[in-house]
């Protein structure tokens, strides 16, 4: 229970980074960096009377009902939450808080701080299976008719978005919100990368079975053991590969200083790990 409610409130969390960005950074600047947000910033100039908040909801209620025709009910109800939850979110900004001009004339400043900002709160989202819904579904449509990939369809809408700025607002804030698109990608890709900082650690000790007995009764963690021969003594020897998060790993680390200060280990770090207790295959 307290997990769900903990995943409920870091994807509030998320979704708020995310209307921050948009109501005080992108907005102001009329930076439309890609998906439903930079959809609607497009949009709310060519109908002014409407507000930011109101269009993102309409646009929002018009992909989910185009995903359902075409694709079924293949986006989970955290999404549709997730995505409504911003959506709001920004429209409650709007009424408590009015921005009447930009932070800064800095446009760069606030593009950098601001998809920072969003980024780290999509990354947040996307950890608790879930996502801001918008230009998702449309790259879903892609891949299901033209065999598009889903990341490649998320990233050609939001250029879309960002370029179709460039007659609506002109070359210079077009630029920056192209910029804005790549920036975003890169943040979260590596904000994720933090979330899931899993390390495969390989450990060549004279204490093997003491090391054995660590991880998997002490750390709960599965280990593969083979064997190998030295190159200079030809002695026998056990190798231990096992997956650790950064916690444990710093905890096998201080147990290893106590029992084997010899011990031979290298690391590596991992983009994606499938199966067994990580990610599932499909």
């Amino acid at each position: 229970m307290f997990n769900k409610v903990w995943s409920f409130l870091l994807m509030n969390l998320g979704s708020l980074g995310v209307a921050i960005n948009v109501h005080f950074f992108l907005s102001p600047n009329d930076l439309a960096t890609g998906g439903v947000s930079g959809l609607s910033i497009v949009l709310n100039k060519v109908f002014p009377d409407l507000s930011l908040g109101l269009i993102m909801i309409i646009l929002n209620v018009i992909l989910f009902i185009v995903g359902f025709i075409f694709l079924g009910f293949q986006f989970g109800l955290k999404t549709i939450y997730a995505s409504f939850a911003l959506s709001f979110m920004v429209w409650g900004l709007e009424a408590y808080f009015p921005m009447q001009e930009a932070l800064s004339n800095d446009l760069l400043i606030q593009l950098i701080i601001g998809q920072i900002i969003a980024a780290s709160g999509m990354a947040l989202v996307f950890h608790q299976g879930a996502s801001t819904g918008g230009t998702d579904i449309l790259a879903m449509i892609l891949n299901k008719f033209f065999s598009i990939e889903v990341g490649k369809g998320v990233l050609f809408s939001d250029i879309a978005i960002a370029t179709s700025s460039i007659f609506l607002f002109g070359p210079t804030v077009g630029m920056y919100a192209f910029f804005g698109v790549i920036l975003n990608g890169l943040v979260i890709d590596y904000m994720l990368q933090q979330f899931e900082d899993n390390k495969e650690i390989v450990i060549i000790s004279r204490e093997s079975e003491l090391v054995r007995h660590f991880i998997v009764n002490k750390l709960k963690r599965g280990a593969t053991i083979h064997q190998a021969k030295g190159a200079f003594r030809q002695e026998n020897k056990e190798v231990i590969t096992t997956i650790l998060s950064r916690k444990d790993y710093t905890r096998l680390k201080k147990y290893m200083t106590s029992v084997d200060e010899q011990a031979f280990i290298t690391v590596h770090s991992m983009n994606e790990i499938l199966g067994e207790n990580f990610k599932r295959l499909a």
